[in-house]
């Protein structure tokens, strides 16, 4: 899936991530969070498990975290990556 527009979910409430992605030419990840230090790794992990499921190979992806849960994080990120890709186009 190709990312051909920048785009958006979520918004910075507390436990909620506001999730920024624009096209690139290979994966880049930007987090901020408050819990950074002890949920940065993961909070990782579950955005590139995401990418990689949805098929992105190239997207500038920031994260501005506010404590979300993984499934928060994940409805963001698939959010974001539909209103960002050329299936949009299609919807």
């Amino acid at each position: 899936m190709y990312i051909i527009r920048q785009a958006m979910a979520g918004t910075l409430e507390s436990s909620d991530v506001l999730v920024e992605i624009s096209p690139a030419d290979r994966i880049s990840i930007d987090l901020e969070s408050p819990v950074k230090a002890q949920f940065g790794d993961s909070i990782l992990a579950t955005t590139q498990e995401v990418l990689k499921a949805q098929g992105v190979e190239g997207a500038q992806v920031r994260l501005q975290d506010q404590g979300a849960l993984d499934c928060t994080l994940r409805a963001r990120l698939e959010a974001c990556i539909a209103r960002a890709s050329e299936e949009a186009d299609h919807a």
